[in-house]
């Protein structure tokens, strides 16, 4: 790639839009159609909710006007009845909802979370390339939290609020509507504080979610690179670097919780106010007579209920300001176009018809970021069964090379045929369950020996795995503490470079492509070892068509032809024996790798 990294959006310096957070908020509502039925439940639950709470002031007030003001006991005991089963009603109802509520919301979080993990599946690799793995990481757990926090929470709480102030403000204005306007009156700066909390919140909740990210890079790259920073000694420097992230990270957390923290205030300020207000005027016209003691007490039950939808309203605020940015923040992946995907009317091929032959015609390939070619016009044919190594100096280009037929990359220009087709008119899935390839770097997964082995073909029986671990000279897994069911660790780390290699080489083997590529899996081995496993794997490459990069001149045993690959096109062809005699530049390169491994 180039020497310069394309900025992902967390690096922006440019904060969201309001609008365009929104927006991707609002795209969500397609997770929520699965569950309709269960919303529209829940939705009728919060509205028997709130009835049945705002039902029992009016009734205390009556009872202080009715049997109490009378003395009739049995009036007083039938309206203490009614308040008692809507209590019940209430309390149930909120434990039924809460359940639904919670369940439902944490499904659609999962939905969510499955469909973003697909995507990220699909895309291309210099996606993946470009993207810190923790800014990843925080867009699958913690904001989507955050989106699931908000559809669990600050939702529902936003309709349950908006409710219950259009039903109460109905009974303020029924029971006495001069005492109602006083309530009125402080919606006008309760919504210029909304309106500023809006303005700036939003920014500040983007600032720290991006930040969070950084952390977790900071986190997940000192847990990769721990044997590297304990054997450099440079424990304290990753400390300080962690710890400044961290510090950034808290200092962002307290402005975001300072603008909350001053509109909330406000609220709760403006909302008692209006509670004195309506107090003093309210004695004074009980007083007059105006009003009765019972409307008076009514009144108040009903504004103090109002203070918590008021009150919630900087919550919900908050919650929503936070879900817009991380349903932003997720939809910058989601945004993202596979670069590399199905063409329509993609064919799958049956492996038993695939004879192998795999062509390379004026293949040209850049990255998207680096207007450099690599590969500036590759022409090459591997014939059915045939094995070509590709030799060339370091950064010519072969592991690009061997990443196109299996479309971990595609070709800028020209094209690839797989036994005359258009590698890109096959299904990707498919391609790649015929094209198989092993890397230099190994990489194993958090799972046992076996589920690693069988990773690209699950249907593999033990004797293809035994056959497999025979080839590829791994049969130290046998010594493991649980055989082929020990679990190695993440990137079997607890394993050493050589066996690591060895069983990514068997994983290769295991499939039985009707392609193998190898880019240099030996380089790990030892010598012995090395030769142990050329031996072995020329008996599983007599049928399979295979290139094989080559970084040391034992591979070369390997091939029965060597392509070198020099200034993005194949300088030379032919058998080594041919090269040696006829391609000065291709004895440049063995000598130099030669040297290299000697050193």
């Amino acid at each position: 790639m180039g020497s310069e990294r394309l900025k992902t959006p967390e690096e922006s310096d440019n904060p969201p839009e309001q609008k365009s957070a929104l927006t991707n908020l609002w795209r969500m509502k397609k997770y929520l159609h699965p569950y309709r039925y269960r919303l529209a439940l829940l939705w009728s639950m919060v509205l028997l909710n709130i009835v049945s709470g705002l039902a029992i002031p009016p009734l205390v007030g009556r009872a202080i006007d009715g049997p109490i003001a009378h003395r009739d006991i049995p009036g007083l005991w039938a309206i203490v009845g009614v308040i008692a089963v809507l209590g019940a009603a209430d309390a149930l109802l909120n434990l039924v909802r809460r359940y639904f509520q919670t369940t439902t919301a944490m499904a659609i979080e999962a939905d969510i979370r499955g469909a973003l993990y697909e995507h990220l599946q699909v895309l291309h690799t210099g996606f993946h390339d470009r993207w810190q793995t923790g800014q990843l990481l925080a867009r699958v757990t913690s904001d989507l939290g955050m989106v699931r926090r908000f559809f669990a929470g600050g939702l529902v709480f936003a309709i349950t609020s908006v409710g219950m102030i259009a039903i109460i403000m109905g009974q303020l204005l029924f029971i006495e509507w001069r005492l109602a306007l006083i309530v009125l009156a402080t919606a006008v700066p309760l919504l210029l504080i909304g309106r500023k909390f809006f303005r700036e919140y939003l920014p500040a909740a983007r600032s720290e979610q991006d930040q969070s990210g950084e952390v977790s890079s900071a986190a997940e790259e000192s847990a990769l690179g721990i044997r590297a920073i304990k054997a450099l000694g440079r424990g304290p420097l990753m400390a300080a670097r962690f710890e400044k992230e961290a510090e950034e990270l808290r200092s962002r957390s307290i402005f975001k919780s300072m603008i909350a923290s001053r509109s909330w205030s406000g609220y709760d300020a403006i909302a008692t106010a209006g509670v004195g207000g309506v107090l003093v005027l309210g004695s004074t016209m009980v007083a007059g007579g105006s009003l009765s003691v019972g409307d008076l007490t009514a009144f108040i039950m009903l504004q103090l209920a109002l203070l918590w939808p008021i009150e919630a309203s900087g919550w919900v605020m908050a919650h929503g300001n936070e879900a817009m940015t991380a349903a932003d923040r997720v939809y910058d992946v989601f945004d993202t176009e596979p670069a590399i995907k199905d063409r329509p009317n993609a064919k799958v091929i049956d492996r038993s018809e695939v004879r192998g032959e795999l062509v390379f015609e004026d293949v040209r390939f850049a990255f998207e970021d680096d207007s450099r070619e690599i590969l500036a016009g590759v022409d090459l044919r591997v014939k059915p069964g045939e094995t070509v190594a590709i030799a060339g100096k370091t950064g010519s280009g072969k592991t690009t090379l061997v990443s196109l037929p299996s479309r971990l990359n595609d070709p800028t220009a020209g094209r690839i045929l797989l036994d005359g087709t258009d590698i890109r008119d096959l299904k990707l899935e498919n391609l790649r369950s015929v094209v198989t390839t092993a890397f230099e770097e190994a990489t194993l997964f958090s799972m046992s020996v076996r589920e690693n082995l069988a990773l690209g073909r699950p249907g593999a029986s033990e004797a293809d795995l035994e056959e497999a671990v025979r080839v590829a000279q791994a049969e130290f897994v046998y010594d493991l503490p649980y055989g082929l069911d020990t679990r190695i660790g993440e990137q079997g780390l607890s394993l050493s470079g050589g066996q690591r290699q060895r069983l990514a080489l068997a994983r290769a083997v295991v499939v039985r492509p009707a392609v193998l590529v190898l880019d240099d899996p030996l380089s790990a081995l030892d010598v012995h070892t090395e030769e142990l496993v050329e031996r072995a794997l020329a008996q599983v490459l007599r049928d399979t068509t295979a290139l094989v990069v080559v970084h040391r001149p034992s591979t070369v045993a390997l091939a029965d032809k060597v392509a070198l690959l020099h200034e993005g096109r194949i300088a030379a062809f032919g058998k080594h024996s041919e090269l040696m005699a006829s391609s000065p530049e291709y004895v440049d390169v063995l000598s130099a790798e030669s040297e290299e491994v000697a050193a």
